[in-house]
């Protein structure tokens, strides 16, 4: 009797252990890109954490690439057709389309990374950072680098969120060095996002009135800025990744954004079942840093900053009284 009752004890749990792999594989988290991925460092992290997120959920991963306004709807709907567990977009360009769509389906979960909306139903989730600490710390390197006492910044379009950036850069110049002038330009046109062209060409203009030191955040058109480094000889700095490698003799720094890691901590909260979830990070909670914070990987970062002492112990310290909370950033985009 014991025996077939182990059997057959045995056998349900197998049946059970099958089920649950069955169910685990039923699900889906599908990545929407706002715009084609190609070497835009920070949607690739995102394609990056949500396979992350699926490996370790027994989900199947898909992306989708967006090309324009219409496509980026038109893929989280047939996300949501296809039966998308989590729906993970990233950038302001999906908060109507978010608003619209989430309502009518409770059942799908959407994390919206990089940016939020509100009254949100409770299958949207969001995280954010603070960029703006890490840009002041850029601010702050380039400040103390220039000789000409005026430095610039390339940004992509003027929208309040984008001046977490600009202004975060020239809060951390100006506090640093009394009497620096910032030159803020914009690449606008119609592709702001992904223009190398116009890119370079505001980097330019800026060389041209003056400035020695350049920070670029205009996602892809960032090479533009690296092209035009290289012409004018100036220092630049660059964003979410190490892209020092791209101009090895003008890149001194640039902001990491652990993107990968955001959308992992978000959707293990979302699995854990929480509604309209909410995380924001920072230098503190290490999902905002700039290259040279940590020794880790900074020798073959091919960085200037990597050879600048100073400048390091400088900007450590910096960054140590925001973490312990003795310097507290205003956040631009409240401002604008």
């Amino acid at each position: 009797m014991k025996s077939w009752i182990s059997l057959l004890a045995g056998a349900s749990l197998a049946v059970l252990g099958a089920a649950s792999a069955a169910q685990a594989q039923d699900k889906l988290f599908v990545y929407v890109s706002p715009d084609p991925i190609g070497v835009n460092a920070f949607l690739k992290m995102g394609q990056t954490g949500t396979e992350a997120a699926a490996a370790k959920y027994g989900a199947e991963a898909k992306t989708f690439e967006s090309a324009n306004a219409a496509a980026r709807k038109e893929n989280v709907e047939a996300a949501i057709n296809e039966g998308a567990s989590v729906v993970v977009v990233a950038g302001f360009e999906f908060n109507d389309v978010i608003a619209e769509l989430a309502p009518t389906v409770p059942d799908t979960q959407f994390l919206i990374v990089d940016q939020c909306i509100d009254n949100r139903p409770d299958n949207v989730h969001c995280a954010v950072f603070r960029e703006y600490e890490a840009t002041y710390l850029i601010g702050v390197v380039a400040a103390m680098l220039t000789e000409t006492n005026k430095v610039g910044v390339v940004s992509a379009l003027d929208i309040p969120f984008l001046h977490r950036y600009t202004d975060g850069y020239a809060m951390g110049a100006k506090a640093q060095k009394e009497g620096v002038e910032v030159d803020i330009r914009w690449v606008g046109g119609e592709n702001p996002f992904a223009d190398p062209v116009r890119a370079k060409e505001q980097a330019l203009a800026i060389r041209s009135a003056g400035s020695d030191v350049i920070f670029t955040a205009t996602s892809g058109g960032d090479f533009g800025v690296f092209e035009a480094a290289k012409e004018a000889d100036f220092k630049a700095f660059a964003v979410d990744v190490n892209l020092c490698p791209e101009a090895p003799e003008h890149m001194v720094s640039g902001t990491l954004k652990r993107v990968d890691n955001a959308i992992l901590a978000a959707i293990e909260a979302i699995d854990a079942g929480g509604k309209q979830t909410f995380s924001t990070l920072g230098l503190k909670e290490g999902g905002m840093s700039i290259i040279g914070l940590s020794e880790d990987g900074l020798a073959d970062s091919q960085c200037l900053i990597a050879g600048m002492p100073d400048v390091l112990d400088r900007v450590r310290e910096v960054a140590a009284q925001i973490e312990d909370g003795s310097l507290v950033i205003a956040d631009p985009m409240t401002a604008n």
